[in-house]
């Protein structure tokens, strides 16, 4: 088969033209503001003012009652205080606990006698956060009423059974005993 070497000439004089033209930029259908994540921010800080407001007017309503603060944005208050132990649980020990969940009006939400007894691997369960925490605080045989703001409880989420989207709680918790961790194997 012989090929015409015009036909040659002209595909390659072709391919030259079109090779040697810049591929285009092909630009972003939508840029990204970050307006989104402003309002986010916004939102969600008018929600945490909107919580600790109502939890300070239920600080304040009870005078007689000392509410201490804690570093992780929560509050709480000794309703049974045991000065005579020391010892707190830590990372790995078993703490064994009871608790009451409520919203902020008082409303019961969960029962101490519906949630039972709890055994819980301090820092290595999952558990709400604010409790995550709290329990750190107690020693045997306190027990702490908790005031949560919902970042600190289920969040924004809930626990999609009976506390709803961005709820703070009152929680009172009972530290019945914790067990350190046991270093040795008797392997």
């Amino acid at each position: 088969m012989k090929i015409n070497p015009f036909y040659l000439l002209l595909f390659l004089g072709f391919l030259a033209v079109t090779s040697c033209k810049k591929q285009q930029v092909r630009m972003p259908i939508s840029h990204a503001s970050g307006v989104f994540l402003k309002k986010s921010a916004e939102r969600n800080k008018k929600l945490i003012h909107g919580e600790e407001s109502k939890i300070d007017s239920i600080i304040k309503s009870n005078p007689k009652i000392t509410y201490l603060t804690s570093q992780k944005g929560y509050w709480y208050c000794y309703v049974t205080k045991n000065d005579k132990d020391t010892l707190r649980p830590k990372k790995g020990d078993v703490a064994d606990f009871d608790y009451e969940v409520k919203d902020l009006d008082g409303n019961v939400i969960y029962s101490q006698l519906e949630l039972q007894n709890q055994h819980y691997v301090v820092d290595k369960q999952n558990i709400m956060m604010g409790l995550r925490h709290g329990i750190k605080l107690m020693h045997k045989h306190e027990t702490v009423t908790f005031l949560f703001p919902s970042h600190m409880a289920y969040g924004y989420h809930g626990d999609n059974r009976r506390i709803g989207v961005n709820e703070p709680l009152l929680c009172t918790v009972t530290l019945n005993d914790f067990k350190p961790v046991n270093t040795s194997n008797p392997e």
